[in-house]
């Protein structure tokens, strides 16, 4: 016997709901998008023109087509008509991809998706979910969608620059000596700028028009062959300034596209041309991407953010600004690896915040081996007397204090050092081993001693039992997320253009890893526990009545640790 099956006969639903399983992820999207304020969503009110699409409505159908890895918005229209989930989401509308993804470039969404870290952060806590003692910082580069080929190079930009001021300064001064132009009211010693080139090229035009109406005029051969054979060097000038004041005009904007960096993208030229773990040539090759910075506790990501410099030490500050500013206040402890290591990180969080860096520095690790401790030749391992502040090098001389050294980086930071050197490498016999300095000079020390002070800092708080222990979950915290994202979610190169359409689809996009991941904890519990009581001695299988779990119940019920479709 087989079950009833006649595709003929009419099959009327009354609702998608009652289709849908009573863990289906669907609803923790719904739970958790309906928990934002309204007051969010003030910014998409309309009192003129065509009713617009409920943006609770929008924001959701995106939510789920992103957890369900699909980021196209002709896909996520598809879904619309072919999933039972994205049917009960949108309650029986069906935007069109370019509604879709007019929605979700919108400069507004950001303030929403921050809305929601802030909401599912609230429901991990009252879930007991994070403890709120350390957050987890980390950053990847994430590939944008620009072309691999289309990069512009600061150095390059720089060079030519220069070539070009040099090049339209002689120029300029050959018509002037030559009586061609008149010279410039003002002193252009420098450089020639795009006002003073347009002005050279207006000279030009008129001496060229005037020839030009000279040979017009005349009747006579040899007087016009003559006309224009002196018109063929002002003519010819008037082209070349002409193309000096565009290529001006291109490195000047290209200038400021760079805003402190070395390299952009032209098909998108937020993007800075990095290097990725994906090799597409195999030969260390750069390419178009964004440096994704994000905070987790408990493997869930509460906090991020973009930013366009490949390295993570200078977006450590800046990101604990958004952080506080835009998601939550800071915990107690901020753990991250060595690429967070600096001077200026550590006095932000100590002195300025008030807070416990767990941030390892580079030679954190290097510095515990035994072949490190056991090299003379370490300024670290040399014998230090305080009364006379000197230290004493592997031949026994004197190595000095003399003087008080100021660096400033490119930044604006300034680090002091106490600069020592020895009293005499000359005829030393380890020389060789102890300085590179050349013959005749003897080695000199520099010293950091607030740096060296932060240095013992950390390794007494690595080394102390309790923090120890936090700095050891980061590898297991934050270091996952980046593999949801990538591997499981399949989320590997932006299909967005530009910084705030980038950083909007990044929100989509972790917000579904942490949905997916927490609605496969909850249902792993639920399962675990199906047949015990909880701590209020509720049954879990009748959790829906618990305040606690009220917005957790409709929660993904497979025993998968992430949903395949």
């Amino acid at each position: 016997m087989f079950k009833d099956y006649n595709i003929n006969q009419l099959v009327l639903p009354l609702n998608f709901e009652m289709s849908l399983q009573e863990n289906d992820i669907a609803f923790a999207i719904n739970d958790l998008v309906e928990s934002i304020p309204e007051e969010a969503f003030d910014a998409f009110k309309k009192t003129t023109g065509c009713p617009a699409y409920p943006p609770r409505m929008m924001l959701k159908i995106i939510l789920c087509g992103y957890t369900q890895s699909v980021f196209s918005g002709r896909k996520i229209e598809a879904l619309l008509k072919d999933s039972l989930r994205m049917m009960w989401l949108a309650q029986g509308h069906e935007p069109s991809y370019r509604t879709i993804n007019r929605f979700r470039v919108n400069p507004s969404v950001n303030t929403l998706l921050q809305q929601c870290f802030v909401q599912f952060r609230c429901q991990l806590i009252q879930a007991k979910e994070i403890e709120e003692e350390a957050i987890f910082i980390d950053g990847t580069k994430i590939e944008a969608n620009a072309n691999k080929y289309t990069f512009v190079w600061k150095k390059a930009v720089d060079k030519y620059s220069a070539a070009l001021i040099e090049k339209s300064k002689e120029k300029y001064q050959k018509l002037v000596e030559q009586l061609i132009i008149p010279a410039l009211e003002s002193d252009h010693d420098d450089e020639l700028s795009i006002e003073d080139l347009e002005t050279i090229s207006d000279s030009l035009q008129e001496v060229v028009d005037n020839l030009t109406d000279r040979i017009e005029e005349s009747d006579d051969v040899a007087e016009r062959k003559a006309l224009r054979s002196e018109r063929k060097w002002p003519k010819q000038h008037l082209k070349l300034f002409k193309d000096f004041i565009e290529r001006k005009m291109k490195y000047t904007q290209s200038q400021e596209v760079f805003d402190g960096r070395n390299s952009y993208s032209k098909t998108d030229k937020d993007a800075t041309f990095m290097r990725m773990k994906e090799d597409h040539m195999k030969n260390g090759q750069l390419k178009p991407g964004y440096n994704v910075q994000i905070a987790t506790e408990g493997q869930y990501t509460l906090a991020y953010a973009l930013y366009p410099n490949p390295t993570d030490t200078r977006t450590l500050i800046p990101f604990l600004n958004r952080i506080e500013s835009n998601f939550f206040s800071l915990p107690h402890y901020i753990v991250a690896d060595a690429g967070y290591g600096s001077e200026q990180n550590y006095h932000d969080i100590i002195e300025n915040r008030g807070l416990t860096p767990l941030i390892t520095y580079n030679n954190y690790r290097k510095e515990k081996k035994k072949k490190y401790k056991q090299n003379p030749f370490i300024v670290d391992n040399w014998t230090y007397i305080a009364e006379d502040n000197v230290y004493i090098c592997p031949n026994d001389k004197r190595v000095t204090y003399q003087y008080e050294s100021h660096r400033k980086d490119r930044y604006g930071f300034v680090r002091t050092f106490d600069v020592y050197e020895c009293e005499d490498c000359h005829g030393c016999p380890l020389r060789e081993h102890c300085t590179k300095a050349k013959e005749g000079n003897n080695r000199r020390v520099y010293i950091n001693k607030i740096w060296e002070q932060q240095k013992a800092y950390i390794r007494a708080k690595l080394s102390d039992e309790k923090t120890g222990k936090i700095y050891g979950k980061r590898k297991i915290d934050v270091e996952p997320v980046f593999g949801f994202l990538k591997a499981i979610l399949g989320f590997t190169r932006f299909s967005l253009r530009g910084k705030e359409r980038v950083e909007n689809e990044l929100g989509f996009a972790l917000m579904a890893v942490n949905l997916r991941k927490f609605a496969a904890n909850i249902s792993t519990t639920f399962f675990e526990n199906e047949n015990t009581k909880n701590k209020t001695g509720c049954d879990l299988l009748s959790r829906k009545s618990h305040p606690v779990f009220t917005s957790y119940f409709r929660v993904l019920s497979q025993t998968h640790f992430y949903i395949s479709i």
